[in-house]
């Protein structure tokens, strides 16, 4: 399986926006096609648009019609809009909102199909590509309906030194106290540890669990929240075998670096984990949606309209998101193979050495 060329689905997001830079960026590197498939669902149109706006000449994409026709020594694009869809770049536009799901769907059906191993996708613009089909707030959302058959997704932002999960995902901050309960605590701690195990590789996690509160509450001087909580929360996930610490006040634990002992943080709300972390690894990081049976990645950066068709963007976060995908994509086949039955791989081994 080390030697299998795992197949890519790349969805083009906001047009008006920098993804088909990165994408481009990335797919560039001929060293890519040694170990992935890259299939981007999109526009080979759109595609040349960019193409020539950041004047780049030595790279074409072959365009296919379905997954199955992909050519294994190049990069590849499958047609999924219009060709007279317009691009403004830097702007937001009901017409790239469109284009943008209808990239989306056709990836996730493949990927639903098996037509694909795993999906990276390109900044989407959250309130352009709002219709009847998609009511959610963000990739994430999406992608647990469709995929998740009842079970949440976890936003887990990924870098070489910092793994950050959050408890509530796109969730307004006046409504976050609402969803701080010891199950959504416990639930997705036991995801952010079984992800560590499965998608990581690692053995026995360390978790630190921030505070929702200033000073994790100050044994409740600030707030009861951690008390009530947090801390009966980190002792019934304890009892489960999970290793987490906490809470934690969220200034002083990355301002102090405290994050470097941990295999992974577990932040209460968006900001609170993603703030410190995109400052810390905005160009490198990158979203992983841990939980659900499918891969999914992304840049850690949105449309960065300020920066469309300039050719300014880092193709960094992008290329990394590509990475990841396929090293949690062998990762996943690894533990699988690892938890077959190992005591009836023993018992034939021993009955060879006995005969």
């Amino acid at each position: 399986m080390e030697d299998y060329k795992i197949k890519v689905g790349i969805t083009q997001g906001d047009i008006n926006g920098i993804g088909y830079e990165v994408i481009i960026k990335t797919l560039v590197d001929q060293k890519i096609n040694d170990f992935c498939i890259p299939i981007v669902y999109g526009s080979s149109k759109v595609a040349a648009y960019h193409r020539k706006a950041l004047n780049i000449d030595n790279f074409n994409l072959n365009v296919i019609n379905n997954a199955s026709e992909a050519n294994p020594r190049r990069s590849n694009i499958i047609n999924c809009i219009d060709d007279e869809v317009k691009v403004e770049l830097s702007k937001s536009t009901e017409e790239a909102g469109t284009a943008a799901f209808l990239a989306l769907e056709r990836a996730t059906d493949d990927l639903e199909k098996g037509l694909i191993d795993v999906l990276v996708t390109a900044p989407i613009n959250k309130k352009n590509i709002q219709s009847d089909k998609f009511k959610f707030p963000g990739h994430t959302e999406y992608l647990e309906v469709k995929f998740g058959n009842g079970k949440k997704g976890l936003m887990l932002m990924v870098n070489e030194v910092l793994r950050v999960a959050v408890v509530t995902g796109h969730v307004p901050l006046k409504d976050v106290y609402k969803h701080i309960t010891e199950e959504n605590i416990i639930d997705k701690l036991k995801s952010l540890n079984d992800a560590l195990v499965t998608d990581f590789g690692l053995v026995k996690p360390r978790i630190a669990v921030l505070g929702l509160n200033p000073h994790a509450g100050d044994n409740g001087v600030l707030g009861s929240e951690e008390q009530d909580i947090i801390i009966p929360a980190i002792k019934k996930a304890n009892s489960m075998g999970i290793m987490s610490f906490g809470p934690y006040p969220a200034d002083g634990f990355f301002g102090a670096g405290s994050f470097k002992t941990f295999d992974a943080v577990l932040a209460m709300y968006h900001d609170q984990g993603l703030a410190p972390f995109k400052s810390i690894a905005m160009d490198s990081g990158v979203n992983f949606t841990a939980g659900l049976p499918v891969v999914r990645t992304s840049p850690a950066h949105g449309t960065a309209y300020d920066k469309a068709g300039i050719g300014k963007a880092s193709e960094d976060s992008f290329r990394n998101a590509l990475y990841l995908a396929c090293d949690v994509f062998r990762s996943r086949l690894r533990h699988a193979e690892m938890c077959k039955n190992p005591l009836h791989k023993q018992d034939v081994e021993i009955s060879g050495i006995v005969e």
